[in-house]
């Protein structure tokens, strides 16, 4: 094996290929199909999510973006059934630290998150072009590409690797890259507790032209993992929609 291939497969190794499934996203982003109609969206970091699969179907304009994509399908998909029956395995020896109304029980879990990383695999082999390779805090893409954009369970999440820093870079290039809005969820770390930065980070928000809110959704899996970042750039605030306009139920 040279060199290469093995810093692929290193690379491989530290991915966790772990999705949710499309209608996860409308809960935890308190969307709707219909108010992301005519809109182009970004899923980033998307991982083995199935939003852009089902989404496409429904004849939404979405595209995924994470490091992951580097990988061929069949890796990707073959890690993914690993990390999946991996997880279950933690899962069972940490359940009280979930709440357990939207999946019932660990089975339950294992079928959202199977069917998540299928339909992922299945539109990444028909459509990849759908499915962009990305190294963050640098995406592709030009300014304003995307309309809206959204990240779950990466920002925040981590923080106890990703410093102050890193967030801050990020959440720029998240923002040059779309024109209307941005969603996060969750607001917690692995732990369940609020991200420490969050209100400073709000504020540098704030202060740089942007609208933010915090949001309650109705999706929680995690305890305390219940609520979302809605950033409205400052700059396209005049005649558009308030960022409320998006969620589930109004148009």
């Amino acid at each position: 094996m040279s060199r290469v291939e093995q810093s692929i497969k290193l690379d491989l190794e530290r991915i966790v290929f772990i999705g949710r499934t499309f209608e996860e996203y409308l809960d935890m982003f308190s969307l709707s199909v219909e108010s992301l109609k005519g809109k182009k969206i970004l899923d980033c970091p998307a991982g083995a999510c199935s939003f852009t699969a089902v989404g496409s179907k429904h004849g939404l304009d979405v595209k995924a973006a994470d490091i992951a994509y580097y990988h061929s399908e069949e890796d990707l998909y073959n890690k993914g059934l690993q990390d999946i029956e991996h997880a279950m395995e933690l899962m069972d020896k940490a359940k009280s630290k979930y709440i357990w109304d939207y999946f019932k029980d660990i089975n339950g879990l294992r079928k959202y998150r199977l069917s998540a990383l299928n339909d992922c695999a299945k539109d990444i082999r028909k459509s990849s072009g759908r499915y962009v390779p990305v190294t963050l805090p640098s995406l592709p893409f030009n300014d304003a590409e995307f309309d809206i954009l959204l990240s779950a369970h990466f920002l925040f999440m981590y923080a106890d690797r990703l410093d102050y820093q890193f967030h801050i870079t990020t959440l720029n290039e998240l923002l040059r890259v779309t024109q209307e809005e941005i969603r996060i969820f969750p607001l917690v770390d692995l732990e369940g507790k609020r991200y420490e930065h969050l209100d400073k980070l709000i504020g540098y928000l704030a202060d740089n032209g942007c609208l933010v809110e915090e949001v309650k959704v109705p999706y929680e899996f995690q305890a305390n993992a219940n609520s979302m970042l809605i950033i409205k750039k400052g700059e396209q605030r005049k005649g558009q929609r308030s960022a409320l306009s998006l969620t589930k139920g109004v148009l």
